[in-house]
């Protein structure tokens, strides 16, 4: 006696079936043919029917089984099918559910939409090139009332000796009958059009289960008309997501998606030979495998349901819109631990309450130092591709940095770089095609390579052998470009830089920046941050890029006005410097409270009006940890065989941090500045 008979004519009924069993609700999967029933994983609470049923039949097997509950989940197209289960249960007095897959509508440029393959053929009559049907072998011998269907039509069917007979008889062979289990990708779609010189595809609007967005995607691609035949009139039933909701309060059963098991499995260089024995177990059991662009071909041999995917957002979609998949493996390039998108990934799907494991592969680092010789425990490891990363920094200084390229950051681009930054000397070592038979790797300068063509996606080693392994000491105040610009001196800039209490990611404004003196310095203490040297003297801005060349600090941003401003569409800043205020003191401190009420803030003042204006800030304003620093340096100078202490003028340092309450202080929101 069964709890439920499940009409499995899709996947999503077959993995139905399965997830029912799987909660111990005794189940039978009705299924047409020999090789659905190959689809089912039969397992304990879980039985098979196989045959095509009469509906005396169906009356018979729901009697025998004790009227249960009848779960149509046979394909949108089946209408005879279904509305036979659906007479069957009302003669017999069964609990009748219907599970339809949803519409995804036709969003092809060029295509017609027809009622029936009998239409489909008809508007055919009146065209000439060939053909790819994908309607299936059941209405294929339609297609032969084409008068030269033998050249015209190549057929994709299933790859049964049934269909491969019955397709024969009808005179399709050869190269005109293509046996293949789908879903199928884009690619392979764009392939099969281009191999067969289609001029036109002939589908059913099979949902994303039966790779239709591929199919419309790839036809597109290839300059192909679709001809859709276009679903029988929309029964009532609901989403199969619906139904799993309504099925988990009947019988007690989880559908949160925490019976979902998600593995990010590494692939390596992204050949199925770099798996390891683990990786290549949970691809065979997985019930489907997501993946992005030519990695998933690797596993088409395995007859799974793929996804073409990258963003973690969709694939998050996917999964939690396909609860019939229990287990679930993402390939992803490289090792998960690597620059990968696990790290995205995984929040995406613990969010949904989704139990993901991590399987690591080979790293392209590890994979490249192999092929090159060399260890790589002490190599800086960078990405450019698709993130910012301060990779002139990594380079000065390490004698061995490895980054990631792709996108807009290509081998010219980094070569540009290094040249600019005065590099020009460093070794650059660049793989492209990793594993792979066409696997290539060059050696030059940035200057022999600045005009080679390389592939998008590669991998680049630099040596380089004049690199600076200590802490940087602060810049004497004569190795700074001066021009007529004001500069802080070495001893307060010194100072002021060590009471900002940087980190090495910091965002942080240098206000009044001058030559560009502290900007540097806080800029090799934050690599991996952002400085926003502002400066409203046109001659002191272009003064900061000549030094910002010459120290080598890419992640200074020059931004030519003033205070508070230009400040207003600038990203939050963490630490703020300000050597120069133009009279606007108050209201800078206003708008920097404004967009981080933590921040930490340092000001210098020399004249006594600033030194007033600064400390009346110090307390009206919401500050906290507050310092007043008075410096004054005495350097000594020659004087024939003497040395005469010569004093600067004495600089007062102000630092502050915000406390957190700026909003409610000063009395307004950020959205109202």
């Amino acid at each position: 006696m069964q709890q439920v008979i499940v009409f499995a004519g899709t996947t999503e009924g077959r993995k139905l079936s399965e997830w029912l069993a799987g909660g111990g609700v005794d189940t039978l999967a009705c299924v047409a043919t020999e090789y659905g029933r190959q689809l089912v994983d039969e397992r304990a609470h879980l039985s098979v029917h196989q045959g095509r049923m009469e509906p005396e039949e169906m009356k018979s097997l729901f009697k025998k089984e004790g009227l249960p509950l009848v779960l149509d989940v046979t394909h949108p197209y089946a209408v005879a099918v279904s509305q036979n289960i659906r007479k069957a249960c009302e003669d017999v007095g069964c609990e009748y559910l219907r599970l339809i897959r949803p519409s995804l509508g036709g969003q092809a440029k060029d295509l017609v939409t027809v009622d029936s393959v009998e239409e489909a053929v008809d508007w055919l009559k009146e065209t000439k090139g060939s053909v790819l049907v994908t309607t299936g072998s059941k209405e294929l011998h339609k297609y032969t009332a084409l008068p030269d269907y033998r050249e015209r039509i190549y057929a994709r069917v299933l790859a049964t000796p049934e269909v491969v007979t019955h397709c024969t008889e009808l005179g399709f062979s050869g190269s005109h009958l293509i046996c293949m289990q789908g879903p199928f990708l884009k690619e392979m779609n764009f392939a099969m059009l281009k191999q067969t010189g289609a001029s036109y595809l002939v589908t059913k609007e099979s949902g994303k289960a039966g790779g239709f967005e591929e199919k419309l995607e790839a036809a597109a691609q290839a300059g192909v008309k679709v001809i859709l035949i276009g679903r029988p009139q929309e029964q009532k039933g609901m989403s199969v997501k619906e139904g799993m909701d309504l099925l988990g309060r009947r019988f007690s059963l989880n559908t949160s998606g925490n019976r979902q098991k998600v593995t990010l499995v590494g692939i390596g260089m992204g050949v199925r030979e770099h798996l390891t024995r683990e990786a290549c177990e949970a691809f065979e059991e997985a019930d489907c495998i997501l993946g992005a662009g030519r990695m998933l071909e690797n596993f088409r041999s395995l007859g799974k349901p793929l996804f073409d995917a990258y963003a973690p957002e969709v694939m998050r979609a996917y999964i939690r819109d396909h609860q019939e998949y229990e287990r679930i493996a993402v390939a992803l390039s490289g090792d998960v631990g690597f620059y990968s998108g696990a790290r995205r990934l995984i929040g995406a799907l613990e969010e949904e309450g989704i139990q993901v494991e991590l399987l690591p592969g080979i790293s392209s680092v590890t994979y490249f130092c192999s092929r090159l010789r060399i260890p790589w425990e002490d190599i800086r490891l960078m990405s450019i591709h698709g993130r910012k990363g301060n990779l002139i920094a990594a380079v000065q200084g390490h004698f061995r940095t490895f980054t990631l390229l792709g996108g807009k950051d290509t081998v010219a681009s980094l070569c540009q770089e290094l040249m600019t930054y005065g590099l020009r000397e460093v070794k650059l070592f660049v793989g492209e095609r990793l594993r792979y038979p066409d696997e290539r790797i060059t050696v030059g300068t940035p200057e022999k390579l600045k005009n080679r063509i390389f592939d998008k996606l590669c991998v680049a080693l630099i040596e380089n052998p004049d690199y600076y392994a200590g802490v940087r000491a602060s810049i004497p105040d004569e190795a700074f470009i001066r021009g007529q610009a004001p500069m802080t001196k070495s001893e307060i800039r010194s100072l002021s830089v060590a009471k900002l209490r940087l980190c090495r990611d910091s965002i942080v404004y240098d206000i009044g920046a001058g030559t560009g003196s502290v900007s540097i310095e806080i800029a090799i203490q934050a690599w991996e941050g952002t400085v926003w040297a502002i400066e409203k003297k046109e001659s002191a801005a272009c003064l900061i890029q000549e030094n910002c060349l010459k120290f080598g600090t890419p992640n200074v941003t020059v931004v030519k006005g003033e205070a508070p401003e230009v400040l207003k569409d600038l990203p939050a800043p963490t630490h703020a410097f300000i050597g120069g205020s133009s009279g606007n003191l108050k209201e800078i401190l206003e708008l920097l409270l404004q967009k981080n009420p933590n921040i930490f803030i340092v000001m210098n003042a020399i004249t006594l009006e600033t030194i007033g204006e600064a400390v009346r800030c110090l307390k009206e304003l919401p500050f906290c940890e507050t310092e007043i620093l008075q410096v004054q340096v005495a350097k000594a100078k020659a004087v024939g065989d003497y040395q005469l202490m010569m004093g600067q003028n004495p600089v007062y340092l102000f630092s502050c941090r915000g406390n957190g309450e700026a909003q409610k202080s000063l009395g307004r929101s950020e959205s109202e500045q």
